[in-house]
């Protein structure tokens, strides 16, 4: 509201002790009484305090918390954990189990027949661990990482090979294994050293001839996986895309296994069987034909299968069970297979071509199944909720979930859902004819997600029911399903996993670039843990739960941290996870709050406990100690935010501060406050401590910091009389009046306040400038409050508040007497020295004097306020009143009086019907506005006036009018002399108005001039010439353009007067001005429509003319053009002979059909201009280049308008009325003569610059040339003959007056014409042949369009014999069919015979 203006001092006042100060609180650029904004600097602030940026009292951030003996990482202001990457896995390394698989080196032990169980290859997880070898065998440990058995013997290892695949069965009793060999073996946990079953690889010719179905030999198995609960039954799939179903029982004690096929094709089914087995029962022959890249490659890339699984069981039963579920993906479809009750594909799912363009993505897939498991929310509503059979009086089992796949193509993730949906069909029996109503199920599948990652997906595997493992080669992300979302992001490097299939590199099969990556087989989850398969060990993860974070700190005894992190979870700000937390939010919140509250508790007995003074804490290397004192201060400012959050802050005022005051560091504990009070973080603090708050500053020598403490806190927390004993001691003008308005809720003591610090002005003469700003506040509490504001906030008062607020304020500023204040015991308020007389209206008075236009623009501002048009107890009506009872008391400075005029008269014709005033009254301020002397003030009283003149009509006018002139009102004359249509005067308004742009005096000027031409029969009245004519001076020197468009639009007459005016007196200003007046001229760029040259009469057109010739010689052709209605040619063309405009001369005589003239002419031209040419050459001078080359200049100008003109009738239709040979003759004569007149001047020798007369001869050949080339362009024409010009040109008869005939000459321009011939009849050549190419190519493609299509063998029908078109018209109307015989018809005869 308030700013700081420069100084300025206004008239002295009979009794205005104030005017010598400076007055701050208003600047005229901002004051509402002013007319207008000047564009000066903005004035400075004077600070307010709500306006004040808070910098040095920031929250200190806890960097790294002093509580604990280690450093932990820091957590940021909003406790988001910085420093270092946050630590989301915690991994363990399973030593005992990898010492039994990793670093095994052959030993003594191996000597004496230990068996080398060889190097890990492959992974599952599932009651046990179990872990595949590259010699064949299995290790199987239990959790505990107790190795219970491995799985097989050298000898079976020896003909399996290495493992390649591995799956444990539901009940954790039975193992089966595929190799690489193509084996696969089924191992019985109680049996471990010898398989249950084998499943031997079939021969190619077994298949071929259909006895045998199964994966070949050297087909590595890359899949396997039990179906359902069952032990002996298996599904399998291999690297060349096929897949089986094994059931491996046993009839009779001997084993019967039933292989069936359920996806891919065998090799042999597309070639012949020959191609690939000339030996079948030969193993090795079978492993060559399936090595070789015809088998491999070409099969691989159509039918590879990335990822199988099927259906594992759950915890609960679920109706998907029964059909167990096989789920095949290859790089273009997702397959999915049910095996009960009869074979069946439920889903087909074929991958986006977009996707199959990355090579890099396009073999990159995997799969995983969530099995039905109980709801976490079913649960949670069990554990609330009893929900009881009221049959069987037991617990109703509520449904569990769905069964969900994920699955991944590139990067791109899906989700899938399935159930079972049952309907009701009839079936019927065929033996009894009956029909029955069953029910037939069908699995559904839903999607219920997608998204897309960074990079290839390498694995996926599920934590739980609610969160996603997904692996890419350099992250391992947790992606909430619910939420959709990824919470968590660490790096990980793919390449430190196993990969089953490096051994196949070798052979071709596979890349080691894709090889690398297959990590699928490395990778398992078991009750939300992660296992990984290593190069170098076996480790185990576990997903760190917001439990685990805050634990993890509190460990290392950074409680800070953990309490923190803790808010950060109970605002949601904390990244990563949310598991182990209620997914309601008020219950989430319910949780954190207690933990928060416990470890605030325990931090802050931690920090003043006597053991932490003892403990090492304390200690150093040097045994100096070490300084806690961040750790208190961080302890008070993360236990304040923390509260902040919980909204609860009786921890932090009554425990934790009773604690920092009984050990004597209270004083850190409110440094630390002071900032959440500052920002509004906490604006309750209890009166105890604001009172300690407060005397901090106090103490400090720092008022300052106490104000700031007084306006940020709730008012109901201070103590009253503390806070106003500081503000008046320390002068804090701006608390006090808070301290006043916010917690007394009074408002007339601030203003009691102000008109003592004002009093005490009148008794100090010298005051300081921190005085006089404090004192100029009132201003500003003034206009905020009528406005219904909080002070310094401007913040809005509640409605009731703002007309308590208004009422007081009214009630005693407009007083018309002293007053006491309060009303119950108060004491008097006086204005004056305690001998002098109280005036009537005293406060008013008191403001007035003080400054006059802060106060008035207080009531401006507070006119606009409702508050007006409602109370009964102040009007603006008894307001403007009370100013003019003032007013005429005379008391009041001039400057004072004129701002209480300014004021009355602006603001009668805002509120016509609120503030009547008398007539008289109006007249007097209206007179007193024009009469009273300020010049700096003449806009603002002249706007005052204006607004007085809409709602008041004065009865004597003129008198008024006289007065407006002299008081330089021109805005308000030019208002009324245009309603009284009085022209001459409101031009001379126009013209004396020091504040009008010239653009606006001439724009106002040409409107009056059109105005009063309208109201004289279209003529323009002789007191606005004479007006102009008197005025010319003015008008030039403000824009000579604008003054030349306005005389000649209105009073051409004038401009020979405004030519020989004294601001025109250069040539050059004459020139502009002229040349404005001209239309289409380059040099005008000020009138984009000037006026018709005919208003300018002879004189000024050869005015024009020579000046032209003088400045801008090269425009006098378009001058002459323009100007050429009424031209006085003979004198335009003396005047440009004169100037040396020869080519304007040749073209004015050609112009006027004077062709044999002009040419005439710039022979005599060319015969002045080489005369001189030669005298400068023969006695050369200094500065003679710049003559020769004018010189040079002019001939060649004067040669190219010579041949414009022969060029001209050359081309003309009627070429007989000027004999061309002759003109050409005449022009070539011309320029041969004045080449060899040069020439012999340069071969006397006379001339000493041989190189300048070398340029000169080479300039005037070059014309000649020019000439030739020209002439041999329209030689073609049978009026020019060559030979015969030539032969005149070389005849002596011309040359009689020379000595000698220079042949020399005439060889070098018959050689130039010769070779302007040759370049034609080149160009010519050219030209032909690229048109014939053209048209050769626009035949070809004619041709080739004609034969497209079919052509009809005739034009007529073939059914009616009638033409098909019988007219031109009939193209759009008529409709044709043509067959491909050529038979044509009418469309419509060939309908009717059909």
């Amino acid at each position: 509201m308030s700013s700081l203006p420069p100084s300025r001092v206004g008239s002295p006042a009979p009794n205005g002790p104030f005017l010598q100060f400076p007055k701050p609180f208003l600047h005229p650029n901002v004051s509402r009484l002013r007319s207008f904004t000047p564009k000066g600097s903005p004035a400075p602030s004077t600070g307010l305090p709500h306006a004040q940026p808070i910098n040095s009292f920031s929250p200190s951030p806890s960097h790294f918390s002093e509580i604990s003996r280690t450093s932990s990482p820091s957590t940021g202001h909003n406790g988001v954990l910085i420093g270092q990457e946050r630590e989301v896995f915690r991994w363990s390394s399973l030593r005992s189990a990898g010492s039994h698989l990793y670093n095994q080196k052959p030993n003594a032990s191996s000597v004496l027949g230990d068996p080398i169980t060889g190097a890990p290859m492959v992974l599952t997880v599932n009651g046990f661990i179990c872990v595949g070898t590259d010699k064949g065998r299995i290790f199987v440990f239990d959790f505990k990482q107790t190795l219970k058995c491995i799985c097989g013997s050298d000898s079976s290892g020896s003909t399996v090979g290495p493992v390649s695949a591995i799956a444990l069965s539901n009940d954790h009793t039975f193992v089966a294994s595929g190799h690489t060999t193509g084996y696969i073996q089924l191992f019985n946990l109680k049996n471990p050293e010898v398989a249950a079953r084998i499943v031997t690889p079939v021969t190619l010719a077994a298949v071929t001839s259909g006895r045998q179905e199964g994966h070949l030999l050297g087909s590595r198995i890359i899949n396997i996986s039990f179906v359902a609960g069952r032990h002996t039954a298996v599904v399998t799939a291999d690297e060349h895309g096929l897949s089986f179903y094994h059931s491996l029982g046993k009839v009779l004690f001997v084993e019967a296994s039933d292989t069936i096929r359920i996806f891919g094709n065998y090799h042999g089914e597309d070639t012949p069987e020959a191609s690939i087995s000339s030996h079948p029962a030969d193993p090795l022959s079978q492993q060559n034909a399936l090595d070789r890249p015809s088998f491999r490659r070409r099969r691989r890339t159509r039918n590879t299968v990335l990822a199988m699984s099927t259906l594992p069981l759950g915890p609960l039963p679920h109706s998907t069970d029964a059909y167990q579920i096989v789920t095949l993906l290859t790089p273009t479809k997702l397959v999915v297979v049910g095996l009960k009750p009869t074979p069946k594909t439920w889903l087909k799912i074929m991958r986006d071509e977009e996707q199959l363009s990355s090579p890099s993505y396009r073999r990159r897939g995997c799969l995983a199944w969530f099995p039905s498991v109980q709801d976490s929310s079913t649960e949670k509503s069990e554990k609330t909720v009893s929900m009881k059979d009221p049959k069987s009086g037991k617990q109703s089992r509520r449904p569990p979930t769905h069964p969900v796949l994920s699955y991944s193509w590139g990067s791109h993730v899906y989700l899938l859902r399935v159930y079972e949906q049952k309907t009701k069909q009839t079936v019927s029996n065929t033996r009894t004819g009956k029909t029955n109503e069953v029910e037939v199920g069908a699995l559904v599948f839903e999607e219920v997600g997608k998204w897309m990652m960074d990079d290839a997906v390498l694995a996926i595997q599920w934590l739980n029911f609610n969160q996603l493992a997904i692996f890419t080669a350099s992250a391992l992300s947790i992606y909430d399903v619910h939420g959709m979302k990824m919470v968590e992001a660490v790096r990980f490097d793919s390449s430190s996993l196993l990969s089953p299939s490096l051994g196949s590199t070798g052979n071709g099969s596979i890349s080691y670039s894709e090889s690398v990556r297959d990590i699928a087989h490395s990778i398992r989850t078991y009750k939300g843990k992660l296992f990984l398969l290593g190069r170098q060990e076996l480790f185990v993860g576990t997903l760190l739960s917001w439990a685990d974070r805050i634990l993890s700190f509190v460990e290392q005894g950074d409680f800070l941290s953990a309490i923190d992190l803790t808010r950060t979870y109970y605002t949601g700000e904390a990244p990563g996870n949310r598991n182990g937390l209620p997914d309601d939010p008020e219950e989430r919140q319910t949780v954190i709050a207690q933990k928060t509250h416990d470890l605030m508790v325990a931090s802050s007995r931690y920090a003043f406990s006597e053991d932490r003074m003892t403990d090492g804490t304390h200690a150093s290397l040097d045994g100096r100690g070490v300084d806690r004192t961040s750790l208190f201060e961080d302890l008070v400012a993360t236990c304040a935010r923390a509260c902040i959050a919980l909204d609860d802050f009786d921890f932090l005022f009554e425990e934790l501060f009773q604690q920092y005051d009984n050990a004597g560091i209270h004083r850190m504990f409110l440094h630390q406050l002071e900032p959440f009070v500052l920002d509004g973080s906490i604006a309750l603090v209890p009166p105890r401590i604001t009172q300690r708050l407060v005397a901090l500053h106090e103490e400090d020598g720092r008022p300052d910091l106490a104000e700031r403490i007084i306006w940020h806190i709730e008012p109901s927390c201070l103590d009253i009389n503390q806070a106003i004993n500081l503000c008046r001691t320390h002068q804090l003008w701006d608390a006090l009046v808070y301290v006043y308005t916010r917690a007394l809720r009074d408002y007339v003591s601030p203003i009691i306040e102000f008109i003592a610090l004002i009093r005490s002005l009148q008794q100090n003469p010298t005051p300081t400038d921190t005085v006089v700003k404090n004192a100029y506040k009132i201003y500003s509490y003034l206009a905020t409050v009528l406005c219904g504001q909080i002070y310094p906030s401007q913040e809005p008062m509640e409605p009731d508040e703002a007309s308590f607020a208004k009422r007081d304020v009214y009630s005693f500023v407009f007083c018309g007497h002293s007053t006491t204040w309060p009303a119950e015991g108060g004491n008097l308020v006086l204005t004056s020295n305690e001998s002098g007389m109280e005036p009537t209206y005293p406060y008013v008075r008191l403001l007035l004097r003080f400054d006059a236009e802060s106060f008035l623009h207080c009531l401006d501002i507070a006119f606009e306020d409702s508050y007006l048009h409602e109370s009964s107890d102040m009007s603006r009506l008894m307001i403007v009143r009370i100013l003019l009872d003032i007013r005429s008391s005379e008391d009041l400075s001039p400057s004072d009086a004129t701002f209480m005029n300014i004021f009355i008269a602006r603001n009668v014709p805002k509120y016509p019907y609120l503030i009547e005033v008398a007539p008289s009254v109006l007249h007097n301020i209206l007179t007193a506005l024009a009469t009273q002397p300020e010049v700096e003030m003449r806009e603002d009283r002249q706007l005052a006036a204006e607004y007085l003149l809409s709602a008041y009509t004065p009865h004597d006018g003129d008198r008024l009018l006289q007065l407006f002139e002299d008081a330089g009102f021109y805005r308000i004359l030019r208002s009324r002399y245009r309603h009284e249509r009085r022209w001459g005067p409101l031009l001379t308004a126009f013209l004396h108005d020091p504040e009008l742009h010239p653009s606006e005096i001439f724009s106002g000027l040409d409107e009056v001039i059109a105005s009063s031409a309208r109201d004289n029969k279209k003529q323009v009245p002789g007191d606005v010439i004479n007006i102009l004519a008197t005025s010319l001076d003015q008008l030039l020197q403000a824009d000579v353009l604008a003054t030349a468009s306005l005389l000649d639009k209105h009073a051409p007459q004038l401009h020979e007067r405004a030519l020989e005016s004294p601001p025109m007196s250069a040539d050059r200003d004459q020139f502009v001005y002229l040349n404005h007046l001209v239309p289409d001229s380059e040099y005008d760029q000020y009138s984009p429509t000037p006026s018709s040259p005919t208003h300018i009469n002879g004189r000024l057109r050869h005015r024009f003319i020579r000046l032209q010739c003088r400045f801008a010689p090269s425009g006098v052709m378009d001058v002459l053009k323009r100007l050429q209605d009424g031209m006085d040619w003979p004198t335009a063309l003396s005047i440009c002979e004169e100037a040396g405009a020869y080519d304007a001369v040749i073209w004015a005589l050609n112009y006027r059909g004077q062709p044999r003239e002009a040419l005439s002419k710039a022979d005599v031209f060319e015969k002045r201009l080489t005369l001189d040419l030669a005298r400068t050459l023969a006695s050369p001078a200094p500065g003679s280049t710049d003559s020769v080359n004018k010189c040079l200049n002019d001939l060649q100008t004067i040669g190219r308008r010579g041949i414009s003109v022969c060029m001209e009738h050359s081309s003309s239709s009627s070429p007989a009325e000027v004999p061309l040979e002759d003109i050409w003759y005449q022009l070539l004569g011309s320029q041969i003569h004045t080449v060899q007149t040069v020439s012999a001047c340069c071969s006397t020798g006379k001339g000493s610059d041989a190189g300048l007369e070398g340029e000169v001869l080479s300039t005037l050949r070059a014309i000649v040339q020019e000439t030739f080339a020209s002439l041999v362009s329209v030689s073609s024409t049978q009026a020019v003959s060559f030979p015969r010009l030539f032969k005149r040109l070389v005849d002596p008869a011309i040359h009689s007056g020379m000595t000698g005939i220079p042949y020399t000459e005439f060889r070098a321009i018959l050689t130039g014409m010769l070779e302007s011939y040759r370049t034609d009849g080149d160009m010519l050549i050219i030209s032909k042949h690229l048109i014939d190419r053209d048209v050769f190519d626009s035949v070809e493609l004619y041709a080739k369009e004609k034969m497209r299509g079919w052509a009809p063998s005739c034009g007529v029908c073939s059914s009616c014999g009638r033409t098909l078109l019988a007219s031109q018209a009939d193209v759009e109307s008529v409709q044709i069919r043509l067959s491909r015989t050529g038979t044509i018809y009418h469309l419509r005869c060939s309908t009717s015979d059909s």
